[in-house]
């Protein structure tokens, strides 16, 4: 009988529980925050998910503050954004730099719209931490830069910019802040560890956050979203076996029972935090994932100690860093990989030559290629970038001709440095010994020989030879 009433009590219990859960939700379902002239201030708001969620700010009637490093890529999204109705201000700020974001906040507080007759938005109503970036590689190439510079970007940048906000909104008692962070704060994972250590580290400053400014009428939100086809896979960075891991990566980015898209993730982190919520993890892969790690944290290891035997090992260009524009291979870019490109032909994430900030919100520069930096060291004297001795003019080439298509066909023993620097890239890359009659082989690949035009184009020695090269991969 005592049994029973226990039963009984605990039945209840949870059904009150559920109850309670049920009328907050509803609640903040019918008394959601209205973004109707609320300023908002987005980092990263450039591209990717942050240009994403942008769109549907100023869909629901916010006036939007955008910021990140590259000044052209800033003005893209304004102009967008602008067509669309919206009042933007968009600023080139570095949120690493305490001093840049000071500024920069002040920037937004002092704005005034042209088409708002004067009136300044003056107070930052809500704040979102978005600024953010990949790198890929297993820890034994990892350096204590590679963790530094991703504490910067994702504890220190957004610990900069909610105390820039903080004052105003203490004195108001209202305001909103959103950090995204990332499955990768929640859950570890292989050959990621410099991300998610840092991402961790946001993960609970944002929900330590939460908890001591509710009082103040100001709501935290943590957004932990697993893998977004944003596009964004171009500017992360890889080590190691640079090409392997962008395979890896880029691949399950776009895969579809595993990843979702910006827009979704958008969709759902305006609603969150227009509610209040705590926290959103999304898709429900990322959900599963993060539930699953904190029920059974030891069998969840194990198994990531398997999964990283079948990941890629270290060699390949080793501590050096290369963006994901630069470690292409005949798997990736792919139809495997054809949702997560179109993501980046919409949200303004293609690269181009042009961009030469670090890749808009990432502290990190490309370094060169291993094979080519080598190639470099061993030409004695001054040299210049492609490692030819200064004022000696490279080797012309003895350059015979394929019959059937008029290409040229050329040995590597006769060609100049710089050009057998990168067939041993493209050798890897393709995996196909290099001969002449495999110039065709080369040449059903656009995207190598792209890489050697940009590698080679001030070689002004062998534009001709490039050009002839590059008009057959397009024909």
């Amino acid at each position: 009988m005592d049994n029973q009433h226990s039963l009984i009590l605990i039945a209840l219990s949870v059904g009150a529980l559920i109850a309670v859960l049920w009328l907050v939700r509803w609640w903040r379902e019918n008394h959601k925050y209205d973004l109707t002239g609320k300023t908002v201030l987005l980092t990263g708001g450039s591209r990717g998910l942050g240009l994403v969620m942008a769109r549907q700010l100023i869909q629901q009637g916010a006036h939007l503050a955008i910021c990140a490093r590259d000044a052209s890529e800033l003005e893209r999204a304004r102009h967008e954004l602008e067509q669309q109705g919206g009042q933007v201000l968009a600023l080139p700020c570095d949120v690493t730099d305490k001093f840049q974001v000071e500024q920069m906040v002040q920037q937004v507080r002092d704005w005034a719209s042209p088409s708002a007759k004067g009136d300044r938005f003056g107070q930052i109503d809500v704040l979102i931490n978005n600024a953010g970036t990949d790198l890929v590689a297993p820890m034994d190439v990892l350096t204590m830069e590679d963790y530094d510079d991703l504490m910067k970007l994702h504890f220190w940048a957004p610990l900069y910019t909610t105390y820039a906000v903080l004052p105003e909104m203490r004195q108001r008692q209202a305001g909103r802040i959103v950090n995204i962070s990332s499955i990768g704060g929640k859950v570890v994972s292989p050959h990621m560890l410099a991300y998610c250590a840092s991402k961790f580290a946001l993960t609970g400053l944002s929900e330590g956050m939460r908890a001591e400014l509710a009082k103040e009428g100001i709501a935290v939100t943590t957004v932990c979203p697993g893998f977004i086809r944003t596009g964004v896979i171009d500017h992360a960075i890889f080590k190691g076996q640079h090409r392997k891991e962008y395979t890896w990566f880029s691949i399950a980015d776009s895969l579809p029972l595993i990843s979702t898209s910006a827009e979704n993730v958008a969709r759902q982190t305006i609603a969150a935090f227009r509610r209040g919520d705590a926290e959103l993890i999304v898709p429900f892969s990322a959900w599963f994932s993060a539930k699953f790690f904190a029920l059974f944290p030891g069998l969840n290891s194990t198994l990531l100690g398997w999964m990283n035997r079948l990941l890629p090992g270290t060699g390949g260009i080793g501590t050096e860093r290369a963006f994901g524009k630069d470690s292409h291979s005949s798997l990736s870019p792919s139809l495997l990989t054809s949702l997560s490109d179109k993501a980046a032909r919409e949200n303004n994430e293609i690269v181009t030559e042009n961009t030469d900030s670090a890749e808009a919100d990432q502290p990190v520069e490309t370094e060169r290629p291993h094979r080519q930096v080598e190639a470099q060291r061993v030409v004695i004297g001054e040299t210049d970038s492609f490692g030819i001795t200064e004022g000696t003019p490279s080797p012309e080439p003895a350059i015979a001709e394929d019959e059937q298509s008029g290409f040229p066909l050329i040995e590597p023993s006769q060609a100049p440095p710089e050009i057998q620097a990168c067939l041993s890239e493209i050798q890897d890359t393709l995996g196909i010994p290099w001969t002449p009659a495999n110039w065709r082989a080369y040449a059903m690949y656009p995207s190598v020989m792209q890489l050697f035009w940009e590698r080679l184009k001030p070689a002004t020695q062998t534009e001709s030879f490039l050009e002839s090269a590059i008009a057959l991969a397009a024909g």
